[in-house]
C-alpha cells in the first residue's frame, strides 16, 4: 500500500473543499479515505507537504500523436491549416511513428496532471502500445469517415480494444458530420442500438460545419445525429461552439456531454462555446485540449483558466462561471463523459488515479481559497506527482514510464523531420 498524509484532499464528492484526510492505495484502488489511523502496512509513505490531492485531471478530447505537427502549422486560415498542414502529412504517419509521438503526449499528460485521455486518432495498436507500456489510461473513440476504405472496421475496433487491457477501453465515434456520408451515419447508430452503445464526435465546432449541415440536410448537426437515433443511447460532442436552443434540448434530454477546447477555439478562431447556455440546460460539460498542432499545448491548467474566463467575457458578466464548476469538470465530469465512471473521485474501491498539488509555491499563495487559487493561479509547476491505477509516474519533474525521456524526444524529432520534410 501507498500512504498520503499530511495534506488536504479534495474528493470531489458534494461541496469542493479540502479536507485534512489520508489517502491510501492498495495495488491499483483507494483503499482508505480518512483520518489518520493506526494499522497500515505501507511499501511507501508520501509526505504531502500541505499540498493538495485530486482526482486526475481528464482530458476528454484529444488527438495525441499530433504532438508531430506541433508548431508547425500556425497562424493559418482553418482551410488552410487543415488541407494543406495537417491531412498531408496525417497520410504520412505510419504506427511507429504514432507509437513515437503518442509518448510525447502521455509525458505531457503526467506532468500537467493528467491521468487519461480522450484519444481520437488512427494506427490505434500502436497507441494501444504506447499507452500500456506507459502505464496510461487512456479511452480511444472511432473516427470514421468517407475516406475510410472499411468503415465497418469500426464494430471490430470496439470489441478489440475493449478487451486489450485494463487501461484501455473504446467507445463508438466518427470524424464528424462533414468527412461522413449518411449511409456512414445510418451504420454508427445501428451500432449504438446493438451495443446500447454511446457515440462521440466533433459537433459544432464551426459556424460553416453548422451552416454546410443544414444546407445538406436542412437540420444542425446535432438534429441529424438525433434524428438518426445515433444519440439514442447518450454519448457527447467535441467543442460544441455553433449550439442553437434545440441542440442544447437534446443534449440534455439525451443526457449527452459536451466537451469544450477553450484553446483550440481560441487559436483556430473558431469561436467561444456557450458554456453558460449548456449550465443553465443541465448539460454536463466537460474539458479538453484537442490536439497539440491546434492547442499547442497538452496543458489542463490553460484550459480550465480559459474555461472560467472565457464565458465571462461571452455574457459580459464577471460572474458568470465559478471556478469550482470548472475543477470539477476538469477532474470528476470528464471522467464520466469517458466513462471512466470508477475514476470520477476519491473514494474507497475507486481507481488510483491522482494528481498531488503542490501548494508550497508562490503562485499558490496566500491560500484565501485554494479551488480558485488552482484555476485561475495554477500551472504545470504545481504538479509535484501524478499516479495512474496506483503507480507514480511522474513525480517532481522525473517520469516513470519505463523509457527515457532523451530517447523519447530524439526518436520523434527524427520521424518528424522525415514526415514533414
Amino acid at each position: 500500500m501507498i500512504r498520503f498524509y499530511n495534506g488536504r484532499v479534495i474528493t470531489m464528492q458534494g461541496e469542493l473543499r479540502p479536507e485534512s484526510l489520508e489517502v491510501w492505495t492498495d495495488g491499483g484502488k483507494i483503499a482508505y479515505v480518512g483520518p489518520g489511523k493506526e494499522g497500515g502496512s505501507f511499501e511507501r509513505e508520501i509526505d504531502m507537504k500541505g499540498g493538495v490531492l485530486l482526482p486526475g485531471f481528464k482530458n476528454a478530447h484529444t488527438h495525441s500523436a499530433m504532438t508531430f505537427l506541433r508548431s508547425f502549422a500556425d497562424d493559418e486560415p482553418l482551410d488552410t491549416w487543415l488541407n494543406q498542414k495537417v491531412f498531408p502529412y496525417e497520410a504520412k504517419l505510419t504506427g511507429a511513428a504514432v507509437y513515437a509521438f503518442a509518448k510525447v503526449a502521455i509525458m505531457e499528460y503526467l506532468s500537467s496532471g493528467i491521468t487519461s485521455c480522450f484519444d481520437m486518432y488512427f494506427h490505434n495498436d500502436a497507441y494501444v502500445a504506447a499507452n500500456t507500456e506507459c502505464g496510461f489510461r487512456a479511452v480511444l473513440c472511432g473516427a470514421i469517415n468517407n475516406f475510410d476504405k472499411n468503415p465497418r472496421k469500426l464494430e471490430d475496433d470496439y470489441n478489440k480494444y475493449n478487451a486489450v487491457s485494463p487501461l484501455i477501453s473504446y467507445k463508438l465515434g466518427f470524424h464528424a458530420e462533414y468527412t461522413t456520408g449518411k449511409p456512414i451515419l445510418e451504420y454508427v447508430a445501428s451500432l449504438a442500438k446493438k451495443y446500447s452503445a454511446p457515440v462521440y464526435t466533433h459537433n459544432s465546432e464551426t459556424a460553416s460545419e453548422v451552416a454546410g449541415c443544414k444546407e445538406r440536410y436542412g437540420m444542425t448537426p446535432t438534429e441529424l445525429f438525433d434524428s438518426l437515433g445515433i444519440y439514442d443511447f447518450g454519448g457527447g460532442g467535441f467543442h460544441c461552439v455553433y449550439m442553437s436552443e434545440r441542440d442544447l434540448e437534446i443534449f440534455r434530454d439525451r443526457g449527452l456531454f459536451a466537451v469544450t477546447n477553450p484553446s483550440s477555439n481560441l487559436k483556430l478562431a473558431s469561436g467561444i462555446a456557450p458554456l453558460c447556455d449548456m449550465r443553465k440546460a443541465g448539460i454536463s460539460v466537460a474539458i479538453g485540449t484537442d490536439g497539440p498542432a491546434s492547442n499547442n499545448a497538452l496543458d489542463m491548467f490553460r484550459e480550465m483558466y480559459l474555461a472560467a474566463v472565457l464565458p465571462k467575457v461571452r455574457e459580459m458578466d464577471a460572474s458568470a462561471m465559478d471556478a469550482a464548476d470548472v475543477l470539477r469538470s476538469a477532474c470528476s465530469v470528464g471522467a464520466l463523459a469517458m466513462g471512466l465512471t470508477d475514476c470520477d473521485c476519491i473514494k474507497e474501491g475507486k481507481r488510483a488515479d491522482l494528481v498531488l498539488i503542490d501548494t508550497n509555491r508562490p503562485n499558490m499563495q496566500p491560500e484565501h481559497n485554494i479551488v480558485k487559487n488552482i484555476v485561475y493561479a495554477g500551472s504545470k509547476e504545481n504538479v509535484r506527482l501524478t499516479m495512474i491505477d496506483g503507480r507514480v509516474l511522474y513525480e517532481n519533474g522525473e517520469f516513470f514510464i519505463g523509457a527515457e525521456p532523451g530517447k523519447v524526444y530524439e526518436e520523434a524529432n527524427r520521424l518528424a523531420r522525415e514526415i514533414t520534410g
